[in-house]
């Protein structure tokens, strides 16, 4: 008997203590009651209760969850029937509102979620629901959050996983795709001939361009070399007059030296002019106003004769 008594009050103290002492993981929280009423939250760690008394509710998970939501059917504003698959990633803030404030908040999430597709997707025709993820999660969340605020749970992020038209309707936007493709891709080839064919015909001109440029300067470089050798005939030309001239200069220099006045040197002139006029293709003009000139200086070359000596 002693031994049974033993073992019977080892078990009374081992549950005694199993409902006296709580232990609560890291990120979760537990919702105590005290005869029925909300009495406060079990901190992760080591917690005590007054058993019978104290209960134990709910655990709630702190940490961001996810909720699936199953695909739905909604109508788009142009009358087409679609498949819209989402989840709902939230996070439990207030356990004790999550607790009391609505029965099954996870299906509370999903029912608001599926009213509020209904109305966005309502609103949206097919190209702009299939274009328009986006908006759509936003809009889903911040209906959630009006709603989700007073169950202590957050919304933290909504997606659209999948959106999907009736089959006819996947069949055409297939086609379509196909002649989009096609058409892109001959708008594409058509694009590479013009440009191959402008490139040409730029290159064609380009090469017009530069043959002219081409023979503009060397018909200018011609012109320049020709007047640049006439300008050198020219001054040698020019150049040789000025010798002769010079050469004559001297020559009268040096007969007025020798102390000849002017109608000797003219005498010699003339001399030097029939000299030049013996020529047979020669033809010498004397103006009339130098045939007496003629006549004296043919009389003073009759004197020079005489005074010649034998």
């Amino acid at each position: 008997m002693g031994t049974i008594i033993v073992i019977v009050i080892i078990a009374l103290v081992i549950i005694f203590l199993a409902l006296t002492i709580k232990i609560v993981p890291q990120q979760k929280v537990g919702v105590v009651e005290r005869l029925g009423k909300f009495n406060r939250l079990l901190q992760p760690g080591v917690n005590i209760l007054i058993p019978v008394i104290d209960h134990v509710r709910v655990n709630h998970d702190l940490r961001i969850q996810q909720a699936h939501v199953p695909p739905q059917s909604v109508i788009t504003k142009d009358n087409v029937q679609v498949q819209i698959d989402t989840i709902i990633f939230y996070q439990i803030v207030a356990p004790e509102h999550a607790t009391y404030g609505i029965s099954d908040y996870v299906s509370g999430v999903r029912n608001i979620t599926t009213a509020t597709m209904r109305q966005i997707i309502g609103k949206l025709e097919l190209d702009e629901t299939l274009s328009g993820r986006e908006k759509i999660s936003t809009e889903i969340r911040i209906a959630l959050d009006e709603a989700t605020e007073k169950w202590g749970v957050r919304i933290e992020r909504v997606e659209v996983i999948d959106i999907k038209p009736p089959s006819d309707i996947q069949e055409a936007m297939d086609k379509q795709m196909k002649a989009e493709r096609s058409k892109r891709a001959i708008v594409l080839e058509a694009e590479a001939a013009k440009q191959d064919m402008i490139l040409r015909a730029e290159g064609d001109k380009q090469s017009k361009i530069l043959k002219a440029e081409g023979d503009k300067e060397a018909r200018i470089r011609e012109a320049e070399g020709f007047r640049q050798a006439q300008e050198l005939e020219a001054l040698g030309q020019a150049k040789a007059i000025q010798t002769v001239a010079e050469a004559e200069r001297a020559r009268i220099e040096q007969l007025r030296a020798a102390g000849l006045d002017e109608n000797v040197l003219a005498y010699k002139s003339f001399e030097a002019l029939g000299e030049i006029a013996k020529g047979p293709a020669n033809k010498v003009f004397i103006p009339s106003g130098a045939i007496e000139t003629l006549g004296a200086l043919g009389a003073m070359g009759e004197l020079f004769k005489a005074k010649k000596p034998e």
